[in-house]
């Protein structure tokens, strides 16, 4: 069976890429020009020179959006975090889908359910209901 092996290494390298993310964060890094608002100042005239860069880091905290003030080295810092979480995601929805992929060729080599239920319908008795599963099999 190559392609399980082929899968179980696949996954197995993103195991390790995933071991290899630093520190994270979420969020968004902006870079702003802003005016002032102070009549007479050159971020006033036509056409502007705004004032900045500023840096702003903009997350949700509890549903609502937090925005933070930086510096240009605490932004060189957040950017590189925040490109860490879009590696981080990337990585675990490349698992998810091979592992779809495995767990749904595991499922086919078992056997397929008996139809017992529909034969009890079949002389008017009701099939039992449905037991949950417990969460650890």
């Amino acid at each position: 069976m190559p392609m399980k092996t082929d899968l179980q290494q696949n996954y197995q390298e993103l195991q390790r890429a995933l071991s290899q993310v630093g520190y994270f964060r979420r969020g968004t890094l902006l870079k702003r020009f802003m005016p002032c608002g102070k009549p007479g100042c050159a971020c006033q005239a036509s056409p502007p020179r705004l004032h900045g860069p500023y840096y702003q880091w903009t997350r949700k905290v509890d549903g609502k959006t937090v925005t933070v003030r930086l510096t240009l080295e605490q932004a060189q810092l957040l950017a590189a975090w925040i490109d860490n979480g879009r590696q981080l995601d990337r990585i675990v929805a490349q698992m998810e889908r091979l592992s779809l992929r495995a767990t749904d060729r595991l499922l086919k080599e078992l056997p397929s359910p008996t139809r017992k239920a529909s034969a009890a319908r079949a002389q008017g008795k009701r099939a039992p209901k449905s037991q949950k599963l417990p969460d650890k099999l």
